[in-house]
């Protein structure tokens, strides 16, 4: 693993992080709070979740097709992994690829998925939202199924305690399908708000709030002005309202094909974007309503690429951790509850694009490589 000594870290911490060099512990761990941990089997890390239990669920890519394992750990050990793609659903040709994975009510993993089907000329139906199930206890997930039919991508979910499962997605503008029975079943295919346009090859991220509410994320492209908003969904009265939270301006007359994400926090969400040429990270922490909670948006260190993977996750203590990836490396960086860096940023190899992580409840960090 390689370290960065943060340029505004004190002596004190740069020697604490020689010395654990060379004793081989990680200095992150020790000062940063956060331990990387190598993907079972040297799979691609997809998305990590940690339930309520304190156990950690993890999806992360192969050869063969999205895998899903779970620590009980904290990562030391995990469970035998489990295919998330029936036998049935496989065709020759046809990769199925791990998008999104939420934990449910009652432990429901819920999985989303796209597929190459566009590249291989099916049907144009087929070129759709594909999410498959595993329920508590069950030894295999439940067949795949394609929930929208419609050419799109950008895929999400969010899940709540109460059964409301929301899958997110694009096609020209913004779409959702709903399901308020643990995806059992999910509606018909609903414009979240047709007000709005959003970056059709960049993707969604959504996280229901502690009201009820659903929060998504977006990259809008009116005017070619590519600005992130935090729309707020309130399902049941099937009202939307919607926050820019970024500050920084980026015009650019092409989409720039990002990923970002927007978690839930103890006093609302935590978000992350690329913005400008260069795809420097931001972030923002958010009140319940959306909101820019003071000192609004942060500049991190890091720069992402085309649809590189990152990720904002919240510690009880009110301070962020920012993770991206690129070019095989994973970086970090974490933050105090007043948008400060705290210690070093860090960095190791990384397999993929993506990024995935959890934070326990005493405050520590795990990022997945």
């Amino acid at each position: 693993m390689t370290v960065r000594i943060n340029p505004a870290g004190s002596a004190l911490v740069t020697a604490a992080a020689f010395l654990l060099s060379l004793s081989g512990v990680s200095a992150d761990d020790k000062v940063n709070r956060v331990t990387t941990v190598p993907i079972p089997g040297r799979g691609q890390p997809l998305v990590a979740k940690a339930d309520a239990e304190g156990a950690i669920h993890l999806l992360f890519g192969t050869a063969d097709g999205p895998q899903y394992v779970k620590s009980l750990d904290k990562g030391k050990t995990f469970s035998a992994a489990i295919p998330v793609v029936d036998r049935a659903s496989r065709r020759p040709g046809l990769e199925f690829h791990g998008e999104d994975m939420v934990v449910g009510q009652g432990g429901r993993i819920h999985v989303a998925m796209g597929t190459n089907a566009w590249k291989l000329k099916l049907p144009e139906n087929e070129w759709g939202f594909y999410y498959a199930r595993l329920e508590p206890g069950a030894k295999a997930f439940e067949p795949v199924r394609n929930i929208n039919n419609k050419p799109s991508e950008g895929f999400c979910l969010a899940a709540d305690d109460k059964g409301n499962v929301t899958a997110c997605w694009l096609s020209d503008k913004l779409f959702a399908n709903v399901s308020h029975d643990n995806g059992k079943t999910f509606g018909p295919n609903v414009e979240v708000n047709p007000a709005y346009d959003p970056c059709n090859c960049c993707t969604t991220s959504a996280a229901y709030g502690a009201d009820g509410k659903l929060a998504v994320l977006y990259r809008e492209e009116t005017n070619n002005e590519r600005d992130m908003y935090l729309v707020r969904w309130d399902q049941e009265r099937e009202e939307t309202s919607r926050t820019r939270i970024s500050t920084t301006l980026w015009k650019i007359d092409a989409c720039p094909m990002t990923y970002y994400t927007v978690t839930h926090a103890a006093d609302g969400f935590v978000a992350a974007w690329p913005t400008g040429s260069e795809y420097e990270i931001y972030f923002a922490r958010l009140d319940g309503k959306g909101n820019l909670l003071p000192p609004g948006e942060i500049r991190t260190p890091g720069k992402a690429g085309h649809r590189t993977g990152m990720i904002a996750l919240s510690g009880s203590d009110g301070s962020t951790l920012v993770a991206w990836t690129k070019e095989g490396q994973l970086g970090w960086q974490l933050y105090d509850s007043n948008g400060r860096p705290s210690g070093i940023s860090g960095s190791a190899k990384s397999s993929g694009n993506g990024v995935a992580g959890v934070v326990d409840k005493e405050g520590h960090f795990f990022l997945f490589r």
